[in-house]
């Protein structure tokens, strides 16, 4: 079976009604299809069922009816057929019912009144309309009568009546003055429902001439005036002088004085009375009261409460209107009238009737010939109306018989309808107050299938969605509908499609699957149709980025994105909202194809940006909120309140906080007598406070203002305050900071920080300056001065300790009396020296020396410490006399010893001591002197391998720059190096040390030789330093024989240079001790860094390097280096960048340098060109190599000599054995230098450094410096002897040395890699 459902409220758009029936045939409203099916005449428009016309204008009487075929339109008036025919001032409108009466042209309103209906009538039955009733407007005149004056005692209530005349329909009532002014009304003056005018009590200024009433008649547009009312009131003082010659003598001493009066109700009149509403109308109940005081109406409903939202007070609360009143309505009303006097009430039993209403009108049938159905007519009212039926506007019981018709009360029910049963019927419900007509046709059609849909009809949805497929059909009997997927598919079953009965056909869930071609088919008895329509599926569109939720300070930017992703085959439209609402007409909106961005952001821009996305087929939308902050608005409103002599109370009102709570509030304040225009910081509260007790200072005229703070800044400072001016009274407090310290040895000077301006308390300030000296019996000497900060004493002895005090008065008295502090008058130079001073040598470079301390009394002053001035007179190895140096190191405090570091070996020094005061230096001790013992020496200061023969070398070298003792002799080592990097034996030489050149003779041709040479003292050997070099190859290209070989070295000392014999060495292979990259170098640019370093290890090892962004945990990246080589290139780094670096060897797990760390350099402000990439710049220095190369060649042809290997990368590899432990963890320690020694004479050559041009090898000195002991100049040692001292001075200057340079790779090496 098909599954069929009503079709909902959402799907109603899909099909329209003409009309709703009983059966399931529907006639949709398809204009062709209308156009050619029969149907009984319907009523569209009529006239209203009272209709009041102007007398001054034609009478249009409407009637409009549509029917297959066109209705006839006829009229009858008071029951009786109305011939428009015969009378010319009438005529209806072509095609239409419409009657116009030209009253215009000579005819009277008047003579047209009446009740007139209209029947609509063709071949199928007849409707007709409601009886019309005409009436002609009236606007009638006022009556004339003679209205006399109103003579009315001050206090007493009044009436004035407006009587308007009787109009169609009633008029409007109103009160004006002959100035066409409104007269105003009060709670003690009111107009009635009924339009008089109410007084409760009258008052003089009542008084008045021209009380008018008017009368608006709007159908007429005209407006009647009554006549004016004159009122006058008397007051009771002059009653009897003003109206004496209108009352009679009884009249005038009756009068009564003005006296007040509980209330009287002037309208209703009585307790209790009637009101009939009908349902659905306003309810309008009305009370005015008289009394004096004037009285307050108050409206209440016995048994129950006044209806909520529907009532409503007016007048003043005279009235009480209840809207759209029911039956639920009905009951008591009482309004109570009150003043001070007492009160009174009037209830109105209001019943509310009802005219008939509709229960259910009845409906328009269309039926299949054999059909049943049913006509429903009910209808409610009070009193219950009844319901009568007419067939074709005839009453039924008259109306032709019809065998398929029954009639059952309110009900008429058809069974087995024929096509002559068509007919309309007209339901009548009425009671005393109305009547409803309500026409409903019986429409018998029998139609072959019909399908409305248009054929081919193309269906999109959305994935995922319902898909609604349509087949709108007619047919009578009601068609039956099937429906297939394909031309020739199977009919569509099963629970993954609905059908509905109006022949929509839904997929609940579209899919892709779904897509295609559908076939409908309608069939009935009387025939066949089938239509076919198409089906697309489309993919969703999605924001697949959506706007976030922004916070936004004022006049910064803020961008929304919306992403979107939707169907190839739709167009997106993308609309940006704000509020809901269009965005502002701003250029500031700025609305990108994927984004909104708002520049210079405002408080008007806060609100919820939405982004909607819509297509044909769908629409998508996403929101974000905008916060925009700001700091906030100033507070304003200041107040003082609680003024008392040191404290107020300010309180204000916070400003708009724009969007970020206030935290605090700054209180501030002016001190206009002192300090006028200058804000001083008070106090600070939470955001949540608005009022605060401040303390105040005496004498002090205050202003205060209040800054708001939130997260976002501080609020521009509030209006001040108004000033509070406090009065003066003593000090409440002394200056501060009181010190006593002489400038000479016989005066005293006193200082202190002098009271501000709010803390004098009043006017003349002046301090009371107290001294005595200490320990002793003296009295306390005083001063008064003026408002300063210093006060010198006079003659007083040499740094003796005073008591001191300092108190500050006004003009109103003096502060509390000040604490007393303890100076002392001033210093002189120390008198004596210390004494015993002894020096206790350590070690060839530092000292101890001891002094006993002097007597404080002889300081004369405050003790800071002692200075130690000591310098070197002469070094013990030279006998040279040079600058003298002094350096100086303090020793702060009561210390009796010190360090002195940073001596020099095998030197004469000498030092004295001196004690160190607040005014100076004292006396020196005596002379010390005292002798540093020998040390290691320096390095040699060079080695230069000269003149180089077949087999022998030249040695020159210069003495170590700091010998540190008296040298004994010179140690040379040297050993062979093949073409494979291996050593030979290594062999030494004792050199004596009067020695500065040596020929080695009896060396192998065409050998490199590493040699290692150092100086020695008594106490050990110095540094070294090494130099490689190359015996040269025989002219003739020829081997000469070895002599001796397999025999080694011999070692051999002579007076002169000692002879070497020619000897074969035997070879062996030297592995460094451990592999090692080291000395890892960068020198970077703008984007790119030339990584080099240094390799001890294995043979052919592969390298790479490893870098990062310095700081980062970012992995690192690695880069491979093709080769063996010892230096890369990182390209592509960002300018301005620090990075990490360090250098790795493949095959060795976990070996690689220590990180370095080094900066690009910063981005160029504009392109610069490089010259290394230009095509002439490259051309050039490719010439220029091959020119090198030829000339190279050509010297080797000619010298047949060879140079220096490049051996850098292999140096420390084949360094001494014995000496190698020595190079990076051995644990030594540098020297000290002076710290105003310049940095460039004591430069050390950097690790693996090429020898210089000269072949002299720079010496290496220590970079520790003295300040290495302490903090900077001041550094010092702790108590058990180390450094507690500075010194200063200067340090001769050491001979200018060679400067480094690196050499080229010999000729012949670069020969030998091409063999």
């Amino acid at each position: 079976m098909m599954k069929k459902k009503s079709i909902s409220a959402s799907k109603a758009s899909l099909v329209f009604f003409l009309c709703q029936m009983i059966s399931a045939l529907d006639v949709p409203l398809d204009s062709k299809l209308l156009e050619e099916l029969s149907q009984p005449p319907t009523i569209t428009q009529q006239s209203p069922k009272d209709y009041i016309v102007d007398p001054r204008e034609n009478i249009v009487i409407q009637c409009e009816a549509k029917g297959k075929p066109p209705p006839s339109f006829s009229w009858t008036r008071n029951g009786t057929h109305f011939d428009i025919d015969k009378d010319e001032l009438v005529t209806m409108k072509p095609n239409s019912g419409t009657l116009v009466i030209n009253i215009m042209n000579g005819g009277k309103a008047e003579a047209y009144e009446g009740v007139y209906q209209c029947t609509a009538r063709n071949e199928r039955g007849a409707a007709i309309s409601n009886n019309i009733v005409i009436r002609p407007s009236r606007s009638p005149l006022w009556t004339k009568e003679k209205l006399e004056p109103n003579q009315v005692r001050e206090g007493d209530s009044l009436v004035l009546h407006c009587r308007p005349p009787v109009g169609l329909p009633p008029p409007i009532i109103f009160w004006m003055d002959n100035a066409f002014q409104r007269l105003p009304q009060s709670e003690r003056v009111s107009q009635g429902l009924n339009g008089d005018l109410y007084f409760s009590n009258v008052q003089p200024e009542d008084t008045r001439e021209d009380y008018i009433c008017y009368a608006r008649f709007n159908h007429t547009q005209t407006i009647q005036q009554k006549q004016p009312i004159s009122v006058k009131v008397f007051s009771m003082d002059s009653l009897n002088d003003t109206i004496a010659a209108n009352l009679s003598d009884t009249d005038i001493y009756g009068a009564k004085p003005v006296t007040e009066r509980p209330p009287i109700l002037l309208t209703p009149t009585g307790t209790t009375s009637n009101k009939v509403e009908l349902r659905g109308n306003v309810l309008l109940l009305e009370c005015i009261a008289a009394g004096l005081p004037t009285p307050v109406i108050r409206w209440i409903k016995e048994g129950g409460e006044l209806p909520a939202n529907r009532t409503f007070f007016e007048n003043f609360k005279k009235t009480l209107k209840i809207v759209d009143v029911s039956e639920a309505d009905s009951g008591n009303y009482k309004c109570i009238a009150r003043n001070i006097l007492g009160s009174t009430h009037h209830v109105i039993s209001v019943t509310v009737k009802a005219a008939p209403y509709w229960i259910t009108a009845p409906r328009n049938l269309v039926l299949s010939p054999g059909e049943d159905g049913s006509l429903i007519c009910r209808a409610n009212g009070n009193p219950k109306p009844s319901i009568s039926w007419l067939s074709n506007g005839v009453p039924i019981a008259i109306a032709p018989e019809d065998p398929s018709r029954k009639v059952d009360g309110d009900t008429i029910i058809f069974s087995a309808v024929q096509e002559r049963s068509s007919a309309v019927y007209q339901c009548n419900a009425s009671n005393e107050y109305g009547y409803l007509l309500a026409n409903a046709f019986v429409n018998v059609l029998a139609e072959p299938p019909r399908i409305l849909t248009p054929a081919n009809k193309l269906y999109q949805v959305i994935l995922d969605s319902p898909a609604l497929i349509d087949c709108a059909y007619f047919g009578s009997p009601k068609p039956e509908i099937e429906w297939f997927k394909g031309v020739k598919g199977s009919i569509l079953r099963g629970n993954e499609y609905v059908f509905h009965d109006n022949g929509t056909l839904e997929i609940p869930v579209a899919q892709k699957d779904s897509s295609g071609t559908y076939t409908c088919v309608a069939r009935n008895e009387l025939g066949k149709i089938q239509n076919e329509v198409q089906l697309e599926v489309k993919d969703p569109t999605l924001i697949i980025k959506q706007p976030e939720y922004k916070v936004i300070q004022r006049y910064g930017h803020v961008s929304f994105e919306c992403i979107i992703k939707h169907d190839s085959t739709l167009i997106p439209t993308v609309i940006w909202l704000k509020d809901n609402d269009e965005l502002p007409d701003d250029e500031r909106f700025l609305v990108g194809k994927d984004n909104l961005t708002i520049m210079n952001v405002t408080d008007k821009d806060d609100g919820t940006y939405t982004c909607i996305v819509n297509t044909t087929l769908d629409s998508v939308s996403a929101s974000a909120v905008l916060t925009v902050v700001a700091r906030p608005n100033p507070p304003f409103d200041l107040e003082l309140t609680g003024q008392l002599e040191r404290s107020i109370e300010l309180s204000w009102i916070p400003g708009d906080e724009n969007n970020s709570p206030i935290t605090s509030f700054v209180i501030e304040y002016e001190d206009g007598l002192h300090e006028p225009g200058v804000w001083h910081y008070q106090t600070e509260v939470p955001g949540s406070q608005t009022t605060v007790q401040l303390k105040l200072s005496p004498y002090v005229n205050y202003s205060f203002r209040v800054i708001a703070v939130n997260e976002i800044g501080r609020s521009q400072p509030s209006e001040p305050s108004e000033q509070y001016l406090t009065k003066s009274a003593n000090p409440d407090e002394n200056p501060s900071n009181v010190q006593g310290i002489g400038s000479e040895p016989d005066n005293l000077v006193i200082t202190w920080e002098s009271l501000k301006g709010f803390q004098s308390n009043g006017p003349g300030l002046q301090y009371k300056v107290s001294w005595r000296q200490k320990d002793v019996d003296d009295e306390w000497t005083s001063v008064v001065v003026a408002n300063v900060s210093k006060y010198i004493v006079s003659g007083t002895p040499t740094f003796v300790p005073y008591e001191i005090k300092v108190q500050a008065l006004n003009d109103l008295g003096y502060a509390p009396e000040p604490s007393e502090v303890i100076g002392h008058s001033g210093e002189d130079l120390p008198m004596v020296a210390p004494g015993n001073v002894q020096v206790h040598v350590i070690n060839s470079t530092l000292a101890k020396v001891h002094w006993d301390p002097v007597p404080l009394k002889s300081v004369r002053g405050h003790l800071q410490g002692y200075k130690v001035y000591y310098w070197k007179v002469q070094s013990l190895s030279r006998r040279s006399k040079r600058h003298i140096e002094k350096k100086i190191l303090t020793f702060r405090g009561n210390k009796t010893f010190g360090m002195l570091p940073g001596l020099e070996p095998y030197s004469s020094y000498k030092l004295n001591v001196r004690v160190v005061n607040g005014k100076g230096e004292g006396p020196a001790s005596p002379d010390k002197v005292f002798k540093t013992p020998e040390g290691v020496p320096s390095s040699p200061s060079f080695l230069k391998i000269t003149n180089p023969t077949l087999d022998s070398l030249t040695l020159e070298w210069g003495s170590p720059t700091h010998p540190n003792g008296i040298l004994i002799s010179y140690i040379l080592k040297f050993q062979p190096i093949n073409n494979t990097h291996e050593l030979g034996p290594l062999v030494e030489i004792r050199i004596p040390a009067n020695e500065s050149s040596l020929i080695l003779k009896n060396l192998n041709y065409s050998t490199r030789y590493k040699f290692y040479f150092n100086a020695q003292t008594s106490v050990g050997s110095g540094s070294q330093i090494t130099e490689e070099a190359v015996t040269i190859m025989d002219e003739a290209g020829i081997p000469r024989p070895a002599v001796g070989a397999g025999k080694g070295y011999s070692e051999t000392l002579f007076a002169t240079s000692p002879v070497m014999h020619t000897v074969r060495p035997t070879f062996y292979k030297v592995q460094p001790l451990y592999p090692r990259i080291r000395n890892v170098t960068t020198a970077a640019a703008e984007t790119y860094a030339n990584i080099s370093w240094e390799y001890e290890g294995p043979d052919h090892a592969n390298f790479y390097v490893e870098y990062g962004v310095a700081g980062s945990k970012e992995d690192w990246k690695k880069e491979i280096v093709n080769g063996s080589r010892s230096f890369f290139v990182l390209k592509g780094l960002t300018p301005g960048t620090a990075y990490k670096v360090r250098v790795g060897a493949e095959g060795l797990s976990g070996f690689r340098s220590s990180e370095d760390v080094f900066e690009t350099g910063p981005a160029m402000a504009s392109r610069q060109v490089d010259i290394a990439t230009q095509g002439w710049f490259i051309g050039l220095m490719c010439a220029v190599a091959l020119l090198i190369l030829i000339l190279l060649i050509v010297c080797f042809i000619r010298r047949n000599k060879g140079g220096k290997y490049p051996v850098k990368e292999k140096e420390d590899a084949h360094a001494d054995p014995e000496i190698q432990p020595m190079k990076e963890d051995d644990g030594t320690f540098g020297e000290y230098r002076s710290l105003e020694s310049d940095a460039e004479d004591h430069k050390p050559l950097k690790k693996g450094s090429r020898t210089p041009s000269d072949r002299t090898v720079k010496k290496e000195d220590s970079d520790d410096s003295l300040v290495d002991y302490g903090e900077g100049v001041n550094g010092q040692f702790n108590e058990d002897g180390s450094f507690i001292g500075q010194y200063s001075g200067k340090k001769e200057k050491e001979p200018a040395e060679g400067n480094e340079s690196s050499e080229a790779p010999s000729p012949v090496n670069a020969m030998n890699s091409f063999v």
